[in-house]
């Protein structure tokens, strides 16, 4: 018989890696494509589906599903336009909003579908331009917010009341993702806007620039409000969709 003779003792290894604001910025936008991927399909939605994302059902958050009961107007209004279209066939183009409400204290709310309005004539028209090799289309990826509260409309060309030195950093909206949907006919950005003050925030919208208060509009969307404490952060999946006709 053998007898073990010694002493042993706990042992490891400690690695560390400092990320810089350019890394972190990176982590953030690699984060915005794989949850938004795995929270809100990048695809044409049925009815059933657009029910599903964006209207209250069972097994949901409380307050998600009482954020949707008051937004079901926002939703309808433009969900009803596109739906026809699609049921008739028809050529159109529509843009998608997704909202989800990352609390400071990590609390997450997955509100779901927030609205399918409005393309604007501005955002058309620059994607004209873009055609023509005058601007690139894919500075359209910038996130903005505010508290302004009008209906939509294809004449917009800014917010009604964008968010500036709420956000963090100061008026620099969220720079966004650049990716295709489930399907070849759907660019989809995401990004996400972390704000340092209370916000009441009622509209969002896709721009050309970084910087707040300029830039083409693409989109602009109006929903019911999400209250943001500071350090809240508020994550935006839109998809920007261009069914061909039959």
């Amino acid at each position: 018989m053998s007898t073990f003779g010694g002493s042993s003792e706990p042992s490891g290894e400690l690695s560390l890696r400092v990320i810089r604001a350019a890394d972190a910025r990176d982590i953030r936008d690699r984060f915005d494509r794989l949850t938004a991927l795995s929270q809100y399909p990048a695809k044409e939605l049925s009815l059933a589906e657009v029910a599903h994302f964006g209207l209250p059902r069972p097994g949901l958050d409380d307050r998600v599903n009482a954020w949707r009961t008051v937004n079901f107007r926002n939703l309808v209004r433009g969900a009803r336009r596109a739906l026809t279209a699609r049921a008739l066939r028809l050529s159109n183009f529509y843009g998608s909003l997704y909202l989800t409400h990352i609390r400071a204290d990590g609390d997450v709310l997955e509100l779901g579908l927030a609205s399918m309005r409005v393309v604007t004539t501005a955002g058309v028209n620059f994607l004209v331009d873009s055609m023509q090799g005058t601007v690139e289309p894919e500075v359209l990826k910038y996130h903005g917010i505010g508290t302004g509260t009008t209906a939509e409309a294809s004449s917009d060309t800014g917010l009604v009341t964008e968010s500036t030195t709420a956000l963090n950093p100061d008026s620099t909206r969220a720079t966004g993702s650049l990716t295709e949907g489930a399907s070849a006919n759907i660019f989809r950005t995401v990004g996400t806007n972390t704000v340092d003050a209370s916000v009441a925030c009622t509209e969002h919208g896709i721009f050309s620039q970084a910087a707040t208060g300029g830039g083409t509009l693409l989109d602009r969307s109006v929903f019911s409000v999400v209250n943001l404490a500071g350090g809240d952060s508020l994550q935006s999946t839109y998809d920007f969709t261009i069914a061909a006709g039959s």
